[in-house]
């Protein structure tokens, strides 16, 4: 084989270990990224707060500016009215001033606003993926509990019916072990009777020839009968 060829071989078997470390600890890497995601949000959050307080700080100096405007610019009509030329110049000199930090404040609302509402999309769309994933995440988790319970349940009747072969084989051999001892038991006792002469004892008790055997219906009819005629 060339180095090349083994080579390749070890770069495969690396990824396949590599792959199956993967798999085993995928469901914690998918908490992992979940908490990660979770976390960014937070901070999306923080952020979008700290712009909305800015454009709300924006909205109040805008308002407040042209409240001053319009306060200024009625100034410089009344003073034109009455005559001071020099008092309604002034004012309308205030009013040009603040014409021009209202264009700066309004500038950096509508950036504001911008920015907020570009924020609050994005987030919105971030928060329904974390939604999703946090979702597929539980059904992963319970898929895999179900198939890890039918898995040990299949384990376990597999091996409950090889334990039950296992104790019907042994049942079967212990019976005939006992029938082997129950025949053993009986040629032992036959054999024994024969060297004591019982056996021979229970043919001829059997033959009527030895007292204690058989007795027939007529035989013992004919012994009443006589009895009772000595009587």
């Amino acid at each position: 084989m060339s180095l090349r060829k083994i080579w390749t071989a070890l770069r495969g078997a690396v990824n396949e270990g590599t792959e199956a470390i993967v798999d085993s600890q995928s469901i914690r890497i998918l908490d992992q990224e979940l908490r990660e995601a979770k976390s960014e949000l937070k901070s999306c959050d923080e952020n979008l707060t700290k712009i909305m307080a800015k454009r709300k700080l924006a909205e109040n100096k805008v308002n407040s500016l042209q409240v001053d405007i319009e306060s200024y610019s009625n100034h410089a009509i009344a003073a034109s009215e009455k005559g001071d030329e020099g008092l309604a110049i002034e004012c309308a000199e205030r009013v040009a001033e603040l014409e021009t930090q209202l264009q700066t404040e309004q500038g950096l609302l509508e950036g504001f606003l911008n920015s907020e509402r570009s924020l609050k999309s994005n987030i919105a769309k971030a928060k329904t993926n974390v939604r999703r994933m946090e979702q597929q995440i539980d059904q992963i988790k319970a898929t895999e509990s179900v198939q890890k319970a039918q898995v040990a349940v299949s384990t376990r009747h597999m091996g409950a019916n090889s334990k039950v072969k296992t104790a019907l084989d042994s049942m079967e051999r212990i019976k005939s072990k006992q029938q082997q001892r129950a025949a053993e038991l009986e040629a032992a006792e036959e054999l024994a009777a024969d060297e004591s002469g019982s056996s021979l004892e229970a043919k001829l008790k059997a033959a009527g020839i030895q007292p204690g055997g058989q007795v027939s219906g007529s035989d013992k009819l004919a012994q009443l009968l006589a009895s009772r005629e000595k009587a």
